[in-house]
């Protein structure tokens, strides 16, 4: 064969060209730019967040973007800007916005919807964009500013950060187009987790984020940005002060801006029903009682490298502060939980010592299985009587099944002192905030390592006993049922109440210190602050959507009801703008979900997993299939892509389609070929003599358990192997076979033993030695398996029964 080398100067190389740097004349991308803009005054911050999108394609275009938002932020506007029209969205019942949504898309006209998810997740849909055309979207929102130990933060988030996902997949089409498939314990798993880009990907978005203080009155010391590089501009009194982002950076960390001041006690009203109370602490000592305390330190696979690191110096910290007084215990956990010693153990010089050893081991792998440590960290609090009940968690938070875990934990958590500590760079705080809200606790976010040392002194003052609590509301007439969860008044901490009232000027502050009374009157000031009532809304929904999520379904009218009054977007509400004018002949002819940059300080891979030429054609061949590298290191139901771009056809509704893993692509012979398992600690992928490791998707978790769970608990993933094989064109491939039969060898473990899948799985991984007859040894492997699956499995938990339709998933319990 005759080969023409090319001219070197007729094939110069992008500059920035890399595996997944894809680009066209007008991009690939429908997502351009993300504005930020904050006005901040005092401990409130007004933002507005500005997107825009263009359709590269020369078709109609429906473009989704996953997005973050502060989990106190309060949305109360939207705003859709197209072909010089600008359409204002309406606040409406979230079924009915997604009607009309669809509605419109049918009758050929432009629109948008913005919906939650999660408190700090949230999804913009933009459809009917023509070929070429720019549409901007515009979120308005108010955002209370926590405040500690001297110095407010302004922390707005910027990327979704993959999340772990549990459960057994859900039939039927997808409630979203993420990577991850919808499940009995995440309903809504499509929704939340968007492709992730291949690291190296050139820059797909513009960031711009400008922040104006005005210290309003206050004595502004200093501004300090912790994970950016700002710039600042403004230093007299009367034009406050302005900060800007570096041009240039990307959308894959929180920004993070404390400003350093004196806050003061205050109570506002805003002459129309709502008020803000700020309560600083009173200089008393922290009571010292004996403590019960259980540790649990995440070691999931998504906590490697600097994460790892930091949680396990910040763990090592929080047992210091322990005397010999108290009992504790240490729980490490991933998919399976690790004790240091058995049960409560006196925190003597000698255990606390082990305790550090223990965690001195611990390194990242595994899935974020936190339902079973805490439910354990329950149990060895049970009934501690005269002893204050301590939990303490260290995780990044990277779960989708925060409801279900409210749900089964939130009553007994509720009747102990809860802190979470988020170590992250885009901590799913959220979740953590919910959490400590639920025990009266703390929640203190790390987002580096130099971070590190300030948060401790702060968790140290924390992990002991409030300095005031059974808080209580005198003098002002509070509408019942509408103050905010009043909780406790830690060192350092300024106690943050939001309500409703019908008359008063002034309030009472009642609680016990010490075992002593202690009281503090505060009068208010009326201000012209629309925010105040919009954060108190905010706040409000968000503690009535916990009760939701811990069985108290009543509540959903009572959600739908506050949302509408005041104009503040939840779970079950969604705004959606819609443009009179006719633009297409009907729905979008494309769709894409624009994925999000990898979190920054994640351990990505730096290079693909190497796949054989035939199924790299294959994936090439097929564009509505994304290319993803799932974590080796999550369990069953998982699905974490790191992608280029995420795409299907027309949005025909009944068959709106998942994304599509690895695994479903095809190898040789239309095999389905599964990745490289990558390393203990992030999202690793390799590949040793041509061979990819199993699925991570089917994977068992890291060791089986005690007596080995039903076959219940697998009979889905043995269905799926079971088509796969019935399915196969031609001669099966004995790579396949092999691989196969390893799968089926690790499902037989984590059931504790299973003698006719552990003995298929051996047969199998002998598939590739000479004289082996693979088409006999796939019609044995298809008898067995139908064999072994042919009972009827009983409807998991949570699914629904064959046939019954599926609830709205923002219903989900």
């Amino acid at each position: 064969m005759k080969i023409t080398s090319l001219e070197p100067t007729r094939c110069l190389p992008v500059p920035d060209a890399g595996f997944g740097a894809l680009r066209t004349a007008r991009g690939n991308l429908p997502l351009e730019s993300v504005d930020v803009s904050a006005d901040i005054s005092g401990l409130m911050a007004e933002v507005e967040v500005t997107q825009g999108f263009r359709n590269p394609y020369d078709v109609t275009l429906e473009a989704t973007y996953v997005f973050p938002l502060p989990d106190r932020a309060a949305v109360t506007g939207f705003r859709m800007e197209a072909d010089d029209r600008v359409i204002d969205g309406v606040l409406k019942e979230r079924g009915q916005a997604r009607a009309d949504y669809d509605q419109a898309l049918r009758e050929g006209k432009r629109a948008a919807i913005a919906e939650e998810d999660r408190p700090d997740v949230f999804t913009i849909t933009v459809g009917n964009l023509l070929p070429g055309e720019r549409v901007t979207v515009r979120l308005t929102l108010s955002q209370p500013l926590p405040y500690e130990d001297g110095a407010a933060t302004f922390r707005f988030p910027l990327v979704v950060a993959p999340r772990y996902i549990p459960g057994t997949p859900l039939d039927g089409p997808g409630a979203g187009d993420g990577t991850a498939p919808d499940t009995d314990a995440v309903p809504d798993a499509s929704r939340i987790t968007p492709p992730v880009l291949l690291p190296g990907f050139p820059d797909p978005v513009r960031l711009s984020l400008t922040a104006t203080i005005d210290p309003a009155g206050l004595d502004l010391r200093e501004l300090a940005s912790s994970l950016h590089v700002v710039e600042e501009e403004g230093h007299t009194e009367e034009e406050g002060h302005t900060v800007r982002l570096r041009p240039g950076e990307r959308l894959d960390r929180d920004f993070i801006l404390r400003l350093s001041f004196e806050a003061s006690t205050a109570l506002q009203l805003d002459g129309r029903g709502a008020f803000s109370l700020t309560v600083l602490p009173p200089a008393l000592e922290s009571p010292r009682t004996p403590r019960d305390l259980v540790l649990l330190l995440d070691r999931s696979g998504s906590m490697g490298g600097w994460k790892m690191v930091a949680a396990r110096r910040a763990a090592a910290r929080i047992v210091d502060t322990l005397t010999e007084q108290d009992r504790f215990a240490v729980l490490t956990f991933d998919s399976v939980v690790e004790e240091a010693f058995e049960g409560l153990v006196t925190a003597s010089d000698r255990n606390r010592y082990r305790a550090v050893e223990h965690l001195a081991r611990v390194d990242a792998r595994g899935g974020t299985e936190l339902l079973e440590p805490l439910r354990r960290a329950i149990s060895l609090l049970h009934d501690q009587d005269g002893r204050e009940r301590v939990l303490v968690l260290v995780t990044d938070g990277q779960v989708g099944h925060e409801d279900q875990i409210l749900e089964q934990t939130g009553g007994a958590l509720s009747a102990m002192r809860v802190h979470t500590v988020g170590i992250d760079r885009a901590v799913n705080a959220g979740f953590l905030g919910r959490l400590a809200g639920l025990g009266a606790g703390r929640c203190e976010l790390v987002e580096s390592e130099d971070r590190l040392d300030a948060a401790m002194e702060q968790i140290h003052r924390r992990i002991g006993a409030p300095l005031v609590t059974d808080l209580s509301l005198k003098g002002l007439d509070v509408e019942p049922g509408t103050v905010t969860h009043l909780g406790s008044i830690f060192p350092g901490v300024p106690l943050r109440v939001h309500g409703r009232y019908r008359d008063g000027s002034s309030v009472t502050v009642r609680g016990l210190a010490s075992g002593a009374p202690w009281e503090q009157q505060v009068t208010g000031t009326v201000v012209d602050n629309p925010a105040i009532r919009a954060v108190w809304a905010r706040a409000h929904l968000r503690e009535l959507e916990d009760r939701y999520a811990m069985g108290e379904h009543e509540l959903e009218a009572e959600i739908v009801r506050i949302s509408l009054e005041n104009g503040v977007l939840c779970r079950f509400t969604a705004y959606v703008a819609i443009d009179t004018r006719k633009v297409a002949e009907g729905e979008p002819e494309h769709r894409v979900i624009q994925p999000v940059e990898p979190p920054s300080g994640w351990e990505m891979p730096q290079n693909p997993p190497m796949m054989p030429f035939m199924a790299q054609a294959a994936v090439m061949a097929a564009p509505s299939r994304p290319m993803s590298i799932p974590d080796p290191g999550f369990a069953p139901g998982q699905s974490h892509g790191l992608m280029g771009t995420q795409e299907t056809g027309a949005p025909d509704a009944a068959s709106r389609t998942r994304g599509v893993d690895w695994e479903a692509e095809a190898g040789p012979g239309g095999a389905p070929r599964s990745p490289g398992g990558g390393s203990a600690g992030g999202f690793g992928g390799s590949s040793a003599g041509g061979r990819m490791s199993p699925s991570p998707r089917f994977a068992p978790p890291a060791a089986p358990r005690p007596g080995g769970p039903g076959l219940e608990s697998v009979r889905t993933q043995l269905v799926v192997e079971l088509d796969r094989l019935r399915a196969l064109l031609g001669a099966p491939d004995p790579l396949y076979l092999a691989d196969l039969g390893s799968r089926l060898s690790a499902l037989a473990a984590f059931l504790g033993g299973h003698p006719e899948l552990a003995a298929l799985g051996r047969e199998l991984q002998t598939a590739e030695q000479p004289g082996i007859d693979a088409e006999a040894l796939r019609a044995h492997a298809i008898e067995v398996l139908t064999a072994i699956t042919s009972g009827s499995p009983s409807a998991p938990t949570g699914s629904p029964a064959p046939g019954t339709p599926r609830r709205p998933f923002w219903k989900r319990t």
